[in-house]
């Protein structure tokens, strides 16, 4: 079995009532203790989980006093940008061009790496060019390669004519080199054919339309267009699929009438009836129709000829985007030569806020080259961080022998662990720790914490403390020589070593026997792991605020305000080892 490093985890508030739970087991001896013990936070809870984080993933709110993790802040979204290009990009892009770079970032359908462009420079046409005599240059072509498995945009016949504006130009060419219209210019053909010939033309493009393979692209467009017209008139007739009448229930905007109604004064208006119209469906290609081909005779043709390499994985398929793959049945590529280039998706950089007072905590710079932040309240800034040791005494027999970090846990052996605690902040800190006497779960551990209550000094200048470290290394070293060079007894009540802003105590643990019935017992996913929940209650003196002084309150900016925090934690000392 694999040892386990110690670590420790810091329960957030905002699952308190969801956390603080009872013991796993309803046999376990720690049922029949006290309230006190009863209401130990459990951390083999199964919702423990999700609110147990490192003091590296916390944000701290200054107004409330609390710690805050990524599950409780409210994310707002600053800056949308291109991961390839760095570039950024405007929120009202957004809605029009969609969650994807537009530039000339793509990315492979195989492999999902970076592709680049370049340059293909095709033979003339005329052998007669390339006499001395002749001048002629060879007309320059574009692909996107794959630098990391090879592919490029030949293999499905794919050309660009610029090295630029690469999202544009594939808009406008089909899988093998085929042309298609864009949004833009289907509405400009659309309007043309009509100013042309009418009905006849458009019913001439529809039809037309209907011969060609109609991407959800196009097909989208045509709907919008064909919806938006009905919504602009809305006294159409009921000349298409519908049966509701005159009633208008059909209609997207039938609410928005039955609103007018009441509030335009036309409830008894016997003209009012005839201005409500039923929207039709679309009956044509061009308003968006897509008639469904279930006849697969031809992809199973092709499957048959074709190798398995061939074929698109399920990854690969939903990763294309649907309004630029080459759609078949239900928008899904089958094959590799129906995969296309996939624009890089867009990145964002978010600001966070407190969900109780809505102060902003986190807010990083609006630059996107830059990884620095305006605003971040880390939560390893206002409350003391955790390091465990492990502490090797020595005995009758002469010194013990070194510990070695992840080392099993001999059950029903005293161990001694070393906590240490260090300040962040430029104020005094007074820690008071609780602990329950047994661990929660099957298999309970006996807990002391040799010292509950100590100070830690200020976090001062490190050049300060310099010219106090004398008289402060002389007892250190003497405690720690006498702890090596004859037998040393841990103090109750006493810390057992000190620094500048970092206070270590020591906690004696004595791991359970993990006996197991043969047969009928069955050790769980880390049951063997030894963790102690440990509460731990800090107070300190700040300055007070100068808001309060000038309101006229009383309270002068000099006068110390009393600050407290209180949270659970999880120390995990390590694995108990079996039999």
């Amino acid at each position: 079995m694999a040892p386990l490093n110690p670590y420790t985890y810091i329960q957030c508030p905002c699952s308190d009532s969801a956390s603080l739970g009872r013991p796993s087991d309803a046999t376990s001896p720690t049922s029949a203790d006290g309230d006190e013990e009863d209401n130990a936070f459990d951390p083999r809870a199964p919702r423990a989980n999700f609110s147990l984080y490192p003091l590296e993933y916390l944000l701290y709110c200054e107004d409330c006093h609390q710690i805050r993790c990524p599950r409780c802040i409210t994310e707002e979204i600053a800056t949308y940008f291109c991961p390839s290009c760095l570039f950024e990009v405007p929120s009202s892009n957004l809605k029009s061009e969609g969650n994807r770079c537009t530039r000339s970032c793509f990315q492979c359908p195989i492999c999902i790496g970076p592709l680049s462009v370049t340059s293909i420079e095709a033979p003339p046409s005329d052998p007669s060019l390339l006499a001395p005599d002749r001048a002629g240059t060879p007309h320059t072509t574009y692909s996107l390669i794959c630098s990391y498995c090879s592919w490029s945009s030949t293999e499905i016949g794919i050309q660009f004519d610029k090295p630029n504006s690469i999202h544009a130009q594939l808009a406008k060419i089909r899988n093998g080199g085929a042309s298609r219209l864009t949004a833009k210019e289907r509405k400009e053909r659309r309007k043309e054919l009509s100013h042309r010939g009418g009905e006849a033309a458009l019913a001439a493009s529809s039809e037309a339309a209907a011969g060609q393979d109609m991407d959800l692209e196009t097909q989208f467009a045509n709907l919008k267009l064909f919806y938006n017209s009905q919504l602009a008139d809305p006294n159409a007739g009921d000349n298409g699929f519908s049966s509701l009448g005159d009633l208008g229930f059909s209609s997207p905007s039938s609410l928005s009438r039955i609103m007018n109604l009441y509030t335009g004064g036309k409830l008894h208006d016997p003209r009012a009836k005839s201005k409500l119209g039923a929207m039709r469906e679309a009956i044509t290609a061009d308003e968006g129709l897509l008639e469904t081909d279930l006849d697969e005779s031809s992809l199973i043709t092709q499957l048959h000829q074709s190798d398995f390499l061939d074929t698109a994985s399920s990854t690969q398929i939903c990763s294309q985007p649907p309004n630029l793959g080459e759609t078949h049945l239900y928008g899904a590529a089958r094959f590799n030569s129906s995969l296309r280039p996939i624009p890089y998706l867009l990145r964002t950089k978010r600001s966070k806020r407190c969900p109780v007072c809505r102060h902003i905590i986190s807010k990083p710079e609006a630059k996107v080259q830059t990884t620095r932040f305006r605003i971040r309240l880390v939560a390893g800034s206002y409350i003391p961080s955790i390091t465990i040791r492990r502490l090797n005494l020595s005995g009758p027999n002469g010194p013990a022998a070194p510990a070695i970090l992840g080392d099993l846990l001999e059950p029903l052996k005293p161990v001694h662990f070393v906590l240490t605690f260090k300040n962040p902040i430029f104020e005094s800190l007074k820690v008071t720790l609780g602990a329950p006497a047994k661990t929660p779960g099957r298999f309970p551990s006996k807990v002391t914490v040799l010292c509950p209550q100590f100070d830690i000094d200020a976090n001062t200048d490190v050049w300060d403390e310099a010219l106090k470290e004398n008289d402060r290394e002389s007892s250190g070293k003497s405690r720690r020589r006498a702890g090596t060079e004859s037998q040393f007894q841990v103090e109750v009540g006493k810390i057992w070593e000190r620094g500048r802003n970092w206070v270590s105590i020591i906690v004696e643990v004595v791991p359970a026997s993990l006996k197991l019935e043969p047969g009928r017992d069955v050790l769980k996913q880390d049951e063997d792991v030894l963790e102690i929940p440990l509460f731990v209650r800090i107070e300190w003196e700040a300055e007070g605020g100068g808001d309060d002084a000038a309101s006229g309150t009383g309270r002068d900016k000099d006068q110390k305000e009393k600050k407290e925090l209180a949270y659970w934690c999880v120390l995990g000392l390590g694995r108990i080892k079996q039999g």
